[in-house]
């Protein structure tokens, strides 16, 4: 196949990837594996299992990989840029038009308020899902509550990340008087480095950041880097990028915790990768050039692993050191995760002129989540949610 060829077939995948990565992977199988042959069940199961284990968005490092077979690494790209296009102007589109409108002072303003409400919920059901799949045992339990409790009092990711995999290889191989060590050590050095801004840090509560207008703006370089950053850390989904993301957007005031929530849904109605909300973080905060940025940021791992590893990667698979090692930091990143969902939602819940009309579109949000077993459950989630929250006006 020529790349343009390639190109418009992957692009077909991104203009119908609706419900989020395991929709997308099951489309990807059905298409390319049980139709058309383009690699065996064995071996889309075994790439499948390096990606879930590496981080960044799996459906879009399968197209990259897959790409490849068919055109190399010339192929490899056209496969990636299609599959992740759509999404990308779909959102570039939309933040442009958040910004036309004045959303705060207009009949937008409730719909955008119901819905961050359903974000949260969206998040608390990702959390779940996403735990259900890493914390398998005991000690990988004890990294995420660990991990959640140190994030909450503001101890930085970069403390307690590589601890919870060092831990958890330790674990593994019965060291537990090292690991218990090692514990220790990055408690010290949290203690040491001092705490930031965390939800139970009583000197700076981390709402008040909510509350206040963001003032800075970023320059490319400063987005690309975050991006990058929050790529090489997304472990498990596109979830696992909000603590990061949100570390560096709403940390560094580039933009408040109420326009990440919109970012956030904004990404969930859209056929593609949810990550894809990184495009409106960088527009947000670096406006068209931000956008890119970003995007180029979180995306280039993605593309790297696949088109620079391609013959080394099937055999990560058989380093279970490097498993062990990875399966402790994606447990302290769930454990990230549900920390700044409590954040998030500390946040959110000061906006409401009303906490039973909030808890009555969370409530129900989660139910069709957990309920209505659909690809298209979050898009409906986040409609409905709006349009409750429009006809409540949250209790106003």
């Amino acid at each position: 196949m020529s790349p343009w060829q390639i190109f418009v077939r992957f692009l077909r995948f991104g203009l119908l990837a609706w419900g989020g990565p395991v929709a997308q992977i099951a489309m990807i199988r059905r298409e390319l594996v049980d139709e058309e042959r383009w690699l065996s069940s064995g071996r889309f199961n075994r790439l499948l299992a390096v990606y879930q284990v590496l981080p960044g968005p799996e459906a879009h490092e399968l197209c990259v990989h897959i790409g490849m077979l068919a055109g190399k690494r010339l192929g490899g790209l056209m496969a990636g840029l299609g599959f992740m296009l759509p999404g990308f102007v779909l959102m570039f589109a939309l933040s442009w038009l958040y910004f036309t409108i004045d959303i705060t002072q207009s009949t937008l303003g409730p719909i955008f308020l119901g819905v961050q409400v359903a974000v949260i919920a969206l998040i608390v059901r990702a959390v779940h899902r996403i735990g259900e799949h890493i914390l398998l045992d005991g000690w990988l339990w004890g990294i995420g509550v660990a991990s959640a409790l140190a994030a909450l009092l503001g101890t930085s990711f970069w403390i307690t990340l590589p601890a919870a995999g060092i831990v958890y290889v330790l674990a593994r191989q019965r060291q537990v008087a090292l690991a218990v060590a090692v514990l220790a050590a990055a408690g010290t050095v949290a203690y040491l480095v001092g705490p930031g801004n965390g939800l139970l840090q009583p000197l700076v509560p981390a709402a008040s950041q909510a509350a206040q207008a963001a003032t800075q703006s970023a320059t490319w370089r400063a987005l690309f880097l975050a991006g990058l950053k929050a790529g090489l850390l997304t472990f498990g989904g596109a979830y696992t990028a909000i603590p990061f993301l949100r570390d560096d957007a709403v940390g560094r005031g580039w933009m408040t915790d109420a326009q990440f929530l919109d970012g956030l849904a904004l990404s969930g109605i859209l056929p593609a990768p949810l990550i894809i909300f990184s495009t409106f973080v960088g527009y947000v905060a670096g406006g068209p050039l931000g956008a890119v940025a970003m995007t180029a940021g979180i995306f280039l791992p993605a593309f790297g692993f696949s088109l620079i590893l391609y013959d080394r990667l099937e055999r990560v698979v058989e380093n279970r050191t490097l498993h062990g090692f990875l399966e402790g930091v994606a447990a302290g990143v769930v454990g990230l995760i549900a920390a700044t969902t409590v954040e998030l939602a500390v946040a959110v819940v000061q906006r409401l002129p009303s906490l039973p009309s909030g808890m009555l579109v969370f409530v129900l949000t989660l139910a069709v989540l957990y309920l209505w077993k659909s690809k298209l459950n979050v898009v409906f989630a986040v409609l409905i949610s709006g349009f409750l929250g429009w006809v409540l006006a949250i209790g106003g």
